[in-house]
């Protein structure tokens, strides 16, 4: 019996000792597991966070276009128009830049501006291939058919018409309603054209002229806001000074006139067909009268700075009977220079016995809208060269 529970006891031992290193392997089994789990979150973490940041770099790339036009003005929201309208581009994305607010829909003033313009049939045409020409017309603008210079020392004259005047020279449109009508359309094209409004370009970076590995080869647009857009055409329709040109390292000649435009709304002293824009050269400077309606007309009147500051400064009727005399006094009529324009119109005449066309005097002013007097400095700007390599100008 001794032998008997000896062994027992042996034996219990021996299991003891058998469950306890199993118990051990279990439990270091356990521990490898936990650890190798360990391991593959760490390495499946870190495989998501390099999505995650592969993600997120895509989403904060530019925006790429086809064509990005800086400047919203006349010429570049007509551009907008032409390009969103052109069926060759169909799908193409494009955007337009303006520094201003959004053109508001409201009603036409009453009072005309005195910021207008001279489009041509071709202008004319152009603008209704995209529907702006239409809105025009059923706003305000008015055809003239004739056009009479003459000279202020002499009896020098000469006329541009077309044939029987039954056709239309050209058109004098006010440039807020040429914005309106483009205005509309880029609404109606929204669809194909992306605008930002009070957008304000801070830098523009070019692509290197060869391609590079690993570079872009587009033209990065650097917004005040902080945001960017990429472009495979940059056009620039930002003026004169434009920041565009300036980038793209394009140079441009410049000669200031010395000279000073002033702008009027005239009112006629009584309604006529208005249908003639008028222009006399004075002995110091252009003075030109153009059709606005039947009994309006705008007056930009070239002269120098002092002469120019001295019109806006005086009162309204003095400056009327300034306008007047321009276009019908004779004060500085040249004896000698009319001779020779005598002799020359005679020579003339018997070379082309029809080619004489008969003149026409200019209406009266009878008063100005208030207000509308305003003076700007003028001169010439040319640029070297419009187009490069994923850019050009155009305005």
């Amino acid at each position: 019996p001794c032998r008997v529970s000896g062994l027992l006891r042996g034996l219990r031992a021996q299991a003891q000792a058998q469950a306890q290193a199993q118990a051990q392997a279990q439990a270091q089994a356990q521990a490898q597991a936990q650890l190798l789990a360990g391991r593959g979150c760490r390495k499946c973490s870190s495989a998501r966070q390099r999505e995650q940041e592969e993600e997120e770099g895509e989403s904060t790339a530019p925006d790429l276009y086809d064509v990005v036009i800086s400047g919203g003005g006349m010429v570049g929201t007509a551009m907008a128009c032409s390009l969103a309208n052109e069926p060759n581009l169909s799908g193409k994305r494009i955007l337009l830049l303006e520094a201003g607010n959004k053109k508001s829909d409201g009603k036409l003033p009453d009072l005309h501006s005195n910021r207008v313009s001279a489009l041509t049939p071709g202008s004319a045409a152009f603008l209704d291939c995209f529907g702006a020409w239409d809105d025009i017309c059923n706003m305000r603008y008015k055809p003239f058919k004739r056009m009479q210079v003459w000279d202020e020392c002499s009896d020098a004259m000469i006329t541009f018409d077309k044939a029987d005047l039954l056709e239309d020279m050209g058109f004098i449109v006010e440039n807020d309603v040429v914005l309106m009508a483009l205005s509309k359309q880029l609404a109606a094209a929204a669809d194909r054209v992306d605008v930002l409004y009070r957008s304000r370009v801070v830098k523009y970076t070019w692509p290197d002229p060869y391609q590079v590995p690993d570079t872009k080869p587009w033209v990065q647009v650097d917004l005040a806001d902080g945001s960017k857009v990429e472009t495979k055409l940059l056009i620039g329709a930002d003026g004169p000074n434009s920041m565009v040109r300036q980038s793209a390292s394009i140079q441009s000649v410049q000669w200031k006139y010395d000279q000073s435009a002033v702008v009027a709304t005239l009112h006629l002293a009584e309604p006529t067909d208005n249908n003639v824009a008028w222009q006399r050269f004075l002995v110091t400077g252009p003075i030109a009268m153009l059709p606005l309606s039947d009994n309006l007309s705008s007056l930009v009147w070239s002269t120098s700075h002092q002469h120019a500051t001295d019109l806006l400064s005086v009162d309204e009727e003095t400056f009327v009977d300034a306008v007047n005399s321009a276009f019908w006094s004779n004060e500085n009529h040249s004896e000698f220079v009319a001779a020779a324009n005598s002799m020359f119109k005679s020579a003339f005449t018997f070379l082309m016995p029809s080619g004489m066309s008969a003149r026409q005097l200019p209406p009266s002013v009878a008063r100005i809208d208030p207000q509308s007097r305003a003076m700007f400095p003028l001169g010439l700007g040319h640029a070297t060269k419009y187009v490069g390599p994923r850019v050009a100008l155009i305005g």
